[in-house]
Order: structure tokens, then sequence, then C-alpha cells
């Protein structure tokens, strides 16, 4: 057998013993802007054939992700801010590896994954927070910079959905929300990291969609991310047919 048609004949063999990676589909945007609610609606909509990653900090405390989360979150619970930035940031990249992982030994692959916040949150929000102590750092080179940092580990996702919305309605709804005021740092880190989002969203167009929220009820929110996502799903199984 040439070569070439052997090489591709056991590329084949592999992409049969090799499950095929679920469409993987990030919600992002800022605290209390609604991508938690969209993310629960949509994992309902698609039923069996989803599996929802919830928000790491939603995670219970009798895990590893819990309780690594409760430490980060003993002094500042709102950015987990423990006065080390650096550490911080490689412990919540480490979480989102080993979310991923875990997914590996799941009995059966799921066709799509929700998650709500992926790893562009860590890069935002920590870019913000580190760039707190270095004022002459670029965010967004930090962000790029962590990004970069996890590409080894941790594909990008296949798509991302960013909800923006109105910045005092977003903030004051999580306060609420949190039943806690927010203080002048939590909201300028808050507001970094929106337009951190922005930059991510404009640089990486065929990846990000936006969609804009304000105004608009949940419901409405989580059927236009339902129908992205479905439109996603669809497109992916042609491809994989033909």
């Amino acid at each position: 057998m040439p070569e070439t048609r052997m090489n591709a004949a056991v590329s084949a063999s592999l992409r049969e013993k090799t499950p095929a990676r679920p469409l993987w589909v990030t919600i992002e945007g800022i605290n209390g802007v609604g991508k938690t609610t969209a993310a629960r609606a949509v994992a309902a909509r698609l039923g069996e054939r989803c599996l929802l990653l919830d928000e790491i900090t939603d995670q219970v405390r009798n895990t590893l992700t819990g309780r690594v989360i409760s430490v980060l979150a003993a002094r500042d619970p709102v950015c987990l801010r423990t006065g080390h930035p650096v550490a911080e940031t490689l412990a919540l990249l480490a979480l989102k590896i080993r979310e991923a992982e875990l997914l590996i030994g799941l009995p059966v692959t799921p066709e799509v994954v929700i998650e709500d916040r992926g790893v562009d949150t860590v890069a935002v929000y920590q870019a913000a927070i580190l760039c707190e102590q270095v004022p002459d750092a670029d965010p967004a080179h930090v962000v790029r910079h962590i990004l970069a940092t996890m590409s080894p580990w941790l594909p990008r996702p296949d798509a991302t959905v960013l909800l923006t919305g109105d910045f005092q309605l977003c903030i004051q709804r999580f306060a609420d929300r949190i039943e806690r005021t927010l203080t002048p740092q939590d909201a300028r880190v808050i507001e970094q990291a929106d337009a951190l989002y922005a930059g991510l969203a404009a640089a990486e167009p065929g990846r990000y969609t936006v969609i804009d929220t304000a105004g608009q009820p949940a419901a409405a929110i989580a059927d236009v991310v339902g129908t992205i996502v479905q439109d996603l799903a669809e497109q992916r199984e042609g491809y994989r047919a033909a």
C-alpha cells in the first residue's frame, strides 16, 4: 500500500475509535447579564443531547472545584481575589482543564456541551485584576497571553455567545442576587472585563456571536441562544455526514 494511502487508512481507523468531540459552546458576559439563565434554558431545550457545565463558582462545595473556589472567595467573593493574582489565575485555569478532562470518562459523549463561562472568563477577569497591580500593563495583551498559555492544554470552544447589556443594570442585578453592595474596585474590574470581552469578540468574529440583552426578557434571550446552538449543531452534523 502506498504510504499516503496507508496514512489515510490509519487516520480513518483512529477516527472510528476516537469519540467525536462534541460541539462546544460557551456563554460569556459580565456578572448579571443573564448567562446562567440562558445556559440552563438552552440545555433544557436540547435535552439528553446536551451536557451543561455549570459556572465553576456555582459548583457544590464538597467537590475539589468547590473547595478551591471557597478558598479563593474567602476574602473577596465577588472577584476571587486573595492578593496573589498570578496564583489565582493558574488555579482557575487548572480548574477549567480539569473540567474538560472529566468529560473523557463519560459513558456517552454528548453531542453538545454548553459551558456557562469558559476560559475567556478567566482571561478577561484575571487580566483586569492583574493590571490593577501593574498600571502600565496592557490588559488586552494579558488576555491574549493567558489564552495562548491555555492553547496547548485546552482547545478554544467551537463557538462563544457573548451576552451584553446595560452595565449599571447588570451590576445592580448581580449585587441584588448576591445580597451585597459592590465596591468601586469590584465595579471597575467588571467594567474592564466588559471592555475586554468586546475586544475578544472584535478580534474573533468567527467564534463570537454578540447578543444585546437590553430590554429583552430572559425567555427571548434563551430562544435566540438556543436557535444559534441548534443551527451550529445541524451544520456540524451536516459537515460530518458529508
